[in-house]
């Protein structure tokens, strides 16, 4: 599998005045005013500067920088910090103290996560035997010489943003895309989509994803998901995650059944200075048996089912200040009302 060589340069996202937004195609949106775009400039223009100096500092400046950041935000962000500890409590089994920690290692490498995202064009296979460790290496060679199209499915754990540094990557005569929650501040938006696409990943907003990504699957592509983040009621199923009843977003399964795609949980681990591609046997959508919505619910489940044993096994990084079972599956007379985190 030829890869594309690592980026040592901060992509630059257009700016919003000349391309506007990123839309599910890839191709511009809506446009911004001139006085608007000047006025856009100067932020992008210091994103920009902040993400070249982060990464200047590399992988170990990175590490020191987010653990700094996280006790920071243990500090600074008690309702966050609270929520962390319960949710591991009453999930988990531990006690408050256990609780207390996991919680409190857990802002660390959320924090790492999100400084990371300026190492993306940075990191990539050709790293295996140094900073990268492929736990299955005999399993990844067989998918990677698979000709179905492929569903990744990941989560908010461990390294997850270089999770695009290998999608992006993943053979490059076929299309290669990961599928993300937009930002409401468009400079923020452009610039994680920039960030996040520096190895040649295509990223699509999930409001308008399903054309693009179906065309993309039927031409045997490889298309990636967070699938353990909160969602709203009609974009939900409703299953059992850690021990309590989840609402787990549907999409992704339900393109995975339409395309016949293999399903494939992988999960980037860190360990020390070192990061583990954590991958499991992938699930065959074609052998499942049933109708539409019993395969699209088999489908959800086995992704939910492979992010619960990712985070029993690592639960210091996962992403506990996440509000993960906020949406409530309706009650009998209660008003249909929508939950998101």
């Amino acid at each position: 599998m030829k890869t594309p060589p690592p980026r040592d340069d901060i992509p630059t996202p257009p700016p919003s005045g000349e391309t506007g937004s990123f839309d599910a195609a890839g191709a511009s949106g809506d446009t911004t005013s001139a006085p608007d775009a000047a006025a856009q400039g100067l932020p992008a223009r210091l994103l920009h500067m902040l993400a070249r100096t982060l990464a200047g500092r590399g992988f170990g400046g990175i590490a020191r920088y987010g653990n700094a950041l996280g006790a920071l935000m243990w500090h600074c962000l008690p309702g966050r910090r609270r929520l962390a500890a319960q949710a591991i409590a009453e999930h988990l089994g531990v006690s408050q103290q256990e609780a207390n920690r996991i919680a409190r290692e857990s802002f660390a490498h959320n924090a790492r996560s999100f400084l990371e995202l300026v190492l993306v064009g940075r990191f990539g296979f050709e790293d295996t035997g140094a900073r990268l460790i492929i736990d299955r290496p005999d399993l990844l060679r067989r998918i990677s010489e698979s000709d179905r199209p492929m569903v990744a499915a990941t989560g908010h754990l461990g390294a997850w943003e270089f999770m695009a540094s290998l999608l992006g990557q993943w053979h490059l005569d076929r299309p290669r895309m990961v599928v993300v929650r937009r930002n409401s501040n468009r400079t923020l938006n452009d610039f994680i989509f920039a960030m996040r696409g520096a190895r040649g990943l295509q990223v699509v907003d999930h409001r308008n994803a399903v054309f693009t990504v179906l065309k993309g699957l039927k031409r045997n592509g490889c298309v990636g998901f967070l699938v353990d983040h909160n969602c709203r009621r009609d974009e939900a199923i409703f299953l059992p995650f850690l021990g309590e009843i989840a609402a787990v977003n549907m999409g992704p399964a339900l393109l995975a059944v339409r395309a016949e795609a293999l399903v494939w949980p992988a999960f980037m681990i860190r360990e020390g200075d070192h990061y583990r591609l954590c991958i499991d046997e992938p699930l065959d959508t074609a052998t499942l048996g049933g109708d539409r919505a019993d395969k699209v619910e088999a489908v959800a489940r086995f992704y939910t089912q492979a992010v619960e044993r990712a985070v029993r096994a690592h639960p210091e990084q996962w992403f506990w200040m996440h509000k993960r079972w906020k949406t409530r599956p309706q009650q009998d007379g209660q008003p249909d009302t929508q939950q998101d985190d």
